[in-house]
């Protein structure tokens, strides 16, 4: 499939719309990084961060002053691998990584953008929100209707300067309305809440023809709710009449399981919180809440615990002490 994507449980989102064999389309930063060789410089966040006149530097380089936060140069797994906030020098002595770098530690709003760039202008920008568990898991993520002018202003300047002659898919973080990542692709979580077949089509027109066509002139704002279960099982998929049963109940727009039960858990990049195992993307929080809710007692029914190794007890581990 020309839209390269490496997760089985979101090819729902692109099947039976034609796309040419020669046109590539990337949702994974890796097929990004090799398709788009000139730009691939963005997933460096040292440069990045350097890009915005950031007070940054690479490990073992001393911070002016503190707190910092702290991350891998490269991270392509996601999901905050190895990043964390270092609020002193002692921390910081005692936390130096390679490859690490530390920059502001930023306030404001977390938000994703996901914006549609030809020659180095944005045509169309779409913001979501999380509500944030601990340990770096999401209950859900709003993808919201309304503009954020700012981020939008900052961004539309931010790519002229530097990506005058690129043409594709972005997907942005920002702190308020700061830049922390760069990706060369889309949010892959939520095509359908963005507009579905219509909106696929301009991703391929965009890929394709270099032009961005989508119309985006009514939205809504959409959710994507988040089920996530304990680490250090190995879950089972639901069963299949149930999927069927929640992906047939009018207001339900897509349920993705997002795992795969033949492969160990480790070999899943995931939140140290959490396992994530499904998500039900809606127009519709109560509704989705409720399908969630449906799910997550089949997991429960069906998991199975690993073997796991046996812990010496208080008694045990004092008594050679």
């Amino acid at each position: 499939m020309p839209i390269l994507e490496a997760d089985p449980w979101r090819l729902q989102y692109f099947e039976g719309i034609a796309c040419p064999e020669a046109v590539r389309v990337p949702t994974e930063d890796g097929d990004a990084w090799q398709w788009f060789p000139t730009h691939r410089w963005v997933y460096d966040k040292l440069r990045v961060a350097e890009s915005q006149d950031f007070r940054c530097g690479p490990h073992g380089l001393e911070p002016p002053a503190y707190p910092v936060f702290s991350k891998p140069v490269f991270n392509m797994r996601g999901m905050g691998i190895g990043s964390r906030i270092i609020r002193t020098a002692r921390e910081y002595k005692a936390n130096q990584r390679p490859g690490h770098i530390w920059m502001p530690l930023l306030e404001g709003e977390h938000v994703s953008t996901d914006v549609a760039v030809v020659n180095g202008v944005p045509q169309w920008q779409r913001h979501s929100i999380g509500k944030a568990l601990d340990g770096g898991m999401f209950d859900y993520w709003v993808v919201l209707a309304e503009t954020r002018p700012a981020i939008e202003a900052y961004l539309t300047d931010w790519i002229r300067r530097h990506l005058p002659d690129y043409s594709g898919m972005m997907n942005f973080e920002t702190i308020g309305a700061k830049i922390i990542e760069v990706h060369l692709r889309f949010a892959d979580q939520w095509p359908d809440l963005y507009g579905g077949r219509p909106w696929v089509e301009s991703l391929i027109g965009l890929y394709e023809k270099g032009t961005w066509s989508y119309d985006d002139s009514v939205r809504r704002d959409g959710y994507s709710v988040v089920l996530f279960g304990g680490h250090g099982l190995q879950y089972a998929h639901p069963p299949k009449d149930l999927l069927e049963e929640i992906r047939a109940t009018p207001g339900v727009e897509s349920v993705q399981i997002t795992f795969h039960e033949d492969r160990p858990p480790s070999w899943h990049a995931m939140p140290p919180g959490g396992f994530r195992l499904a998500i039900v993307n809606t127009f519709d929080l109560e509704l989705g809440m409720r399908m969630r809710e449906r799910l997550a007692l089949s997991f429960w029914s069906t998991q199975q615990l690993t073997p796991a190794k046996a812990r010496r007890t208080r008694t045990e581990s004092s008594a050679g002490e």
